[in-house]
């Protein structure tokens, strides 16, 4: 965000009533817990006023001081529910916005993720999201206090004591001109904190994954001294976010210090000069601190609350471009069974040569070429995970309509496993999935040996690669089983496979297709070509079949 829009952003991003529909009624309600609470206040310090003139006088005071806890009393429980209110709307607001960030990802799909830093988008909807609990819960109940409250109190202080009250009037504008001037501040240096936590998160993620790579070349140390870099531009950033907070807290104090000192310098010399009454000095004397508490506390709550501010930019940003995106179609069933066309017509991916392809259940389309010629960018224009030009149409419906769950299974270089069971990973995306599926698929792999039961680490840890690489081609194969995709794209399958192995896959593979597939197979493997009913050669200069 420029500077400029982040100077003109309001204290309330008006976004947040749009994607969190749960901070509307938590602002009404705090709005009214506000109202009671700032008659609770003007009622304090009028039975206070008349508990102390009523003493000097020598009149009874017993009634008085009871209705003075009632309120005292009442004060503590409208502070108590409105930290209550506070506190569950906010986890409200919270899980609503995590519900839409995460939606927006999904509508926004997977070429876009495929642009973005995973670990920023963890970060975003991790931590930048758990930082707007005192944003919401903290930062903006008191922004409503001080909306409420204020004019209110202003205005009896005004009835009660013409002269109190513009001393207020006059003096009170000083208290936001310097949050508007510090806050400015605060927001600059808090974005560059944001800024500097995202990219060590990215880059301790980066590292972590590369790990065996740095070790391997020997720069492990180097990289280890970069994220030391980043961490101390953190704990600079984060010193200075402090700086400005602390200066900014004295300077608040100080200017309501003074206004309140200012008034109540007024007060006593016309006391003593009789144009006042005691009654009505000492009432305004203890409201003066209350009108000038909320929009100190405003600007108290707005430093506490700065890292949930800068969170939500990469928070909104993320669902405006959701919302500016094409709508996405409503998700349909699978497929229905049966034979199918698949027809790529002039299908262009990046600035590779355009593609035009068309295959039918039962057959087995071999895909080749060398390295960079697109084979997998076009499998990727089939998943939605790299946008791609021209129409790609499965009986007639383009599948950009569809989502690739409903007619595609596939198996990509990186055999993608999660940590738990072979079962759950072969049956990833159908928790129904039949345990004799989940056998069979195996099977079809070449691994009736492994136990669906064996228990992995992250990322398939346990297994071998070419076991890996197999389990990701049982994924696929169990989601066609099951009649969820009748097409199905595999890539490279057989990379990480012996000889035996891998002519164990292509059996495999030929019956699954002459039992009604249709297969997009990958391959630099010659042996491929043996069950292969058609094979498309990507080159630079274009497509041969």
């Amino acid at each position: 965000m420029a500077p400029e829009l982040e100077r003109r952003q309001p204290p309330v991003d008006p976004r947040l009533w749009r994607y969190a529909t749960a901070s509307r009624s938590f602002l009404l309600l705090i709005g009214l817990l506000a109202l009671a609470q700032t008659a609770v206040v003007v009622g304090f310090a009028f039975l206070t006023t008349r508990a102390v003139v009523d003493a000097i006088a020598g009149r009874e005071i017993a009634g008085t001081l009871l209705a003075l806890a009632a309120v005292v009393l009442l004060r503590s429980v409208l502070s108590f529910a409105r930290e209550r209110v506070a506190a569950r709307a906010s986890a409200r607001v919270e899980s609503q916005l995590r519900a839409a960030v995460l939606d927006a990802i999904a509508r926004l799909g997977p070429g876009w993720t495929a642009t973005r830093s995973t670990a920023q988008l963890a970060l975003v909807a991790g931590r930048g999201l758990d930082a707007l609990e005192p944003y919401v819960g903290r930062y903006l109940p008191q922004l409503v206090q001080t909306v409420v409250a204020t004019p209110i109190l202003l205005a009896v202080m005004g009835t009660a004591d013409a002269v109190s009250g513009l001393t207020v009037l006059l003096t009170l504008p000083l208290i936001p001109i310097f949050m508007v001037l510090i806050g400015l501040a605060t927001r600059s240096v808090q974005r560059r904190q944001w800024d500097t936590l995202t990219h060590l998160a990215t880059r301790f993620a980066e590292t972590v994954q590369g790990l065996s790579t740095l070790t391997v070349f020997g720069r492990q140390h180097r990289a280890a001294d970069s994220i030391e870099r980043v961490t101390d531009d953190y704990r600079r950033e984060t010193m200075t976010v402090l700086r400005v907070s602390f200066l900014s807290g004295f300077a608040l104090e100080f200017l309501a210090s003074i206004s309140v000192a200012i008034v109540a310098v007024t007060i006593g010399f016309r006391l003593l000069d009789g144009s006042l009454s005691l009654t009505v000095g000492l009432f305004v004397l203890l409201l003066a601190p209350e009108a000038f508490l909320p929009i100190r506390q405003v600007g108290v709550q707005f430093h506490a609350s700065s890292e949930g501010v800068a969170a939500t930019r990469d928070v909104f940003a993320i669902l405006d471009e959701a919302a500016a995106a094409t709508p996405s179609a409503p998700a349909a069933a699978a497929v229905d069974r049966g034979a199918h066309v698949l027809r790529l017509t002039d299908v262009r991916v990046r600035d590779l040569p355009p593609v035009d392809l068309e295959a039918r259940s039962g057959e087995i389309v071999l895909i080749e070429g060398p390295s960079g010629a697109g084979k997998s960018s076009l499998l990727h224009a089939l998943l939605g995970f790299a946008p791609a030009t021209g129409r790609i149409e499965l009986d007639g419906r383009d599948v950009r309509t569809l989502p690739p769950s409903a007619w595609l299974a596939w198996a990509g270089q990186r055999p993608g496993l999660a940590a738990g069971t072979v079962a759950s990973n072969v049956s990833l995306g159908d928790a129904a999935l039949p345990a004799a599926t989940v056998a069979e698929a195996l099977s079809l792999v070449g691994l009736s040996d492994v136990d669906p039961e064996q228990v992995l680490g992250i990322q398939g840890a346990g297994l071998s690669g070419g076991q890996a690489q197999r389990v990701a081609v049982a994924r696929a194969i169990a989601r066609h089983l099951r009649g969820h995709a009748p097409v199905l794209a595999l890539d490279e399958p057989s990379a990480a496979l012996d000889a035996a192995a891998e002519a164990h896959l292509w059996r495999s593979l030929r019956s699954i297709a002459d039992a009604g597939a249709l297969i997009l197979l990958v391959s630099h493997r010659t042996t491929a070509r043996a069950i292969a009913d058609r094979v498309v050669r990507l080159t630079g200069a274009g497509v041969s079949v």
